[in-house]
């Protein structure tokens, strides 16, 4: 299972301007300056056909090729794509873990030691007096087809990252090349999150979308607006760009000729970033989401997979010899309101008892087992992150809505709720019915919509449980075509916390659900709390700019206490990985229960894959 957040995009400000491709799937950096370690120290999708495994099994003995076997989602062609630029749509995989290994980033983030590992780059450096960003590029790097990597590759990349509307340039006002390998970023908009945009943005070959990123630079520098005509036609018109044949800087490539509806390979480019260090000579990935993918695994064909597996599931895989990794995803479920077409979710009393009636531990237990984790803090962010940002004293305050029916049935009584035998009503005297939608193909998040509409239901509301199709559900959600709702809260991509409070609040809500029409859950951002009003789309996009952290703290703190307070979605739990990792089969070891690189999101620096790259996850 993927992550979802935002693909966040824009012009100036953090603003919903700054929001303008909404959604990709299952859902920042500290400071600049961090310096990055030596390179020997290192990491929207469409329903798929079941797998049908044919890879040739064991191959990783006796000199012969040493195979990694992983599984992610996959779109074949011709639907699926090799035009990779980030804003593209239908991309033979998005937001998969293994691009890194075709077209690798300037830099790769150990999140619990909050440092860079360099990539692509040798060094970067902030320049807070002029205002720019400098990234050193390795010297003698190569595309797989022989040219050398340059800063010009870079530029391109970031052009085109300009037409797509990517959020970097919410925050960036120019790039250009110093010289063969350093590019110089000038900043618009200071931001904390600036780095990490640049750092683990994919490098794309200029000799391949160099016309297209020209044009962009181009339309770019006369500041011809993107929602021009002109702007318009060129974004369409690279949308359809189809590349053939995969240029690539990484150690492996695409083999396209191979490629299936149950499988693909990724080959060894001995040209590319690190493949030296990288053991492997073919990854093989398996195509789909859980339901597809489980039985592969069941048959030890995967050594590691990111997908959220039922529990039942889990066991057997233990029983079968895998080790279950448990990094945190930084993200989980929650429960999100219809507030236009039942306005008696407005009021803060009716969430709060909603939250007090569900036992969340249960909740979490019977979808994830062990990886599924109420929240502490109910704050919008992770329990992990909190400490990070928010003061001792702050935290003392937050509310952790442990299970309590006799508050959920005082609150429910002060907001106006009345029962009638042993149903509830709303004030208005009708009665509490409600659909809950969520996607049927989780084996998590399924689960967790059952088990919060069984609690609810013996509560006295009338839940009735509407499984869709995972692809049908976020436009379900945009367009208001619901009353509750499974879907995401937290982000999976990015470690501040301001990722989170744009998914919790803006993603499903009319900031980003006007841009295909609809108002989503159309919970309105001007509020007032117990601490006063609070306008929380102002303290969210301050959240992320400047460079002062101490301010930073003062407004996530702020986004904190009032989302605790008002719950404008319900946070269920915090997602752990539940991944499977087989070890002696092809795949000598995979890191350590107690290695800090486990604090790695799956989904954003994956530890699998920078382990790959330094060489401590390789074959037997």
């Amino acid at each position: 299972m993927s992550p979802t957040g935002t693909n966040d995009s824009g012009t100036n400000g953090l603003g919903p301007s700054a929001l303008s491709n909404a959604i990709s799937r299952r859902h920042v950096l500290q400071l600049f300056g961090i310096a990055g370690v030596g390179a020997a120290g290192i990491g929207s999708l469409t329903a798929c056909s079941p797998s049908n495994p044919t890879a040739e099994g064991d191959k990783s003995g006796g000199g012969g090729n040493k195979e990694f076997h992983g599984a992610y989602p996959y779109q074949l062609p011709p639907k699926g794509h090799f035009n990779l630029a980030a804003g593209v749509t239908d991309g033979i995989q998005q937001q998969s873990p293994y691009l890194d290994l075709v077209y690798p980033s300037g830099g790769m983030y150990y999140w619990a030691d909050k440092k860079w590992e360099y990539m692509m780059a040798e060094s970067s450096s902030l320049d807070e007096a002029n205002n720019t960003y400098t990234m050193k590029l390795r010297t003698g790097l190569t595309w797989s087809d022989g040219k050398p990597v340059t800063a010009k590759d870079v530029v391109s990349t970031f052009n085109l990252r300009w037409l797509l509307r990517q959020q970097d340039w919410t925050f960036l006002s120019d790039v250009k090349a110093q010289d063969d390998t350093t590019v110089v970023f000038t900043i618009g908009t200071p931001s904390t999150v600036l780095e990490r945009y640049i750092l683990r943005a994919p490098i794309l070959p200029d000799s391949v979308y160099g016309t297209w990123a020209t044009q962009a630079e181009t339309m770019r520098k006369a500041k011809t607006s993107l929602d021009s005509a002109e702007g318009k036609k060129l974004n369409g018109d690279f949308q359809k760009f189809r590349p053939e044949n995969p240029v690539v800087s990484g150690p492996f490539n695409f083999d396209t000729k191979t490629m299936t509806n149950a499988q693909m390979s990724l080959v060894k480019n001995d040209k590319g970033l690190f493949a030296d260090k990288i053991g492997f000579t073919k990854v093989v990935l398996y195509n789909g989401e859980t339901s597809d993918i489980t039985p592969v695994v069941m048959n030890k064909d995967v050594d590691y997979a990111t997908h959220g597996f039922a529990v039942a599931s889990e066991k057997t895989f233990q029983s079968n010899g895998f080790r279950i990794l448990r990094p945190p995803v930084y993200s989980g479920p929650s429960l999100v309101f219809n507030y236009t077409t039942h306005p008696e979710f407005a009021d803060a009393r009716v969430r709060q008892a909603i939250a007090y009636v569900l036992d969340r531990e249960e909740n979490g237990t019977v979808a994830l087992g062990e990886s599924g984790k109420p929240c502490k803090f109910m704050a919008g962010f992770s329990d992990i992150l909190i400490p990070d940002w928010v003061s001792d004293a702050d935290q003392q305050k937050l509310q952790a809505y442990e299970k309590d029916l006799d508050k959920a049935t005082q609150l429910l009584t002060a907001a106006g709720w009345k029962k009638a035998g042993d149903k509830w009503q709303t004030p208005a005297g009708k009665p509490a019915a409600y659909d809950i939608k969520f996607p049927t193909e989780f084996a998590d998040w399924n689960p967790a919509a059952t088990n919060a509409a069984d609690q609810l239901n013996k509560f006295g509301f009338n839940i009735t449980k509407r499984g869709i199709t995972f692809t049908q559900l976020n436009p379900d959600v945009l367009a208001g075509k619901f009353d509750i709702s499974i879907q995401g809260w937290g982000a999976s991509n990015h470690p501040h916390p301001y990722f989170a409070f744009v998914q919790d609040l803006y993603t499903f809500n009319y900031v980003i659900a006007a841009n295909s029409g609809g108002k989503g859950m159309n919970f309105p951002l001007k509020q007032t709390t117990s601490a006063g009003p609070i306008d929380l789309q102002a303290v969210v996009d301050k959240s992320a700019q400047g460079l002062n952290v101490d301010e930073q703290k003062k407004n996530i703190t702020a986004a904190a206490m009032a989302f605790n307070e008002l719950l404008p979605i319900i946070p269920l739990w915090e997602r752990y990985g539940n991944n499977p990792a087989l070890e002696g089969k092809r795949v000598a070891k995979f890191p350590a229960d107690d290695d800090p690189i486990l604090k790695n999101a799956p989904y954003a620096d994956n530890f699998v894959i920078m382990g790959m790259y330094s060489g401590k996850v390789g074959p037997v």
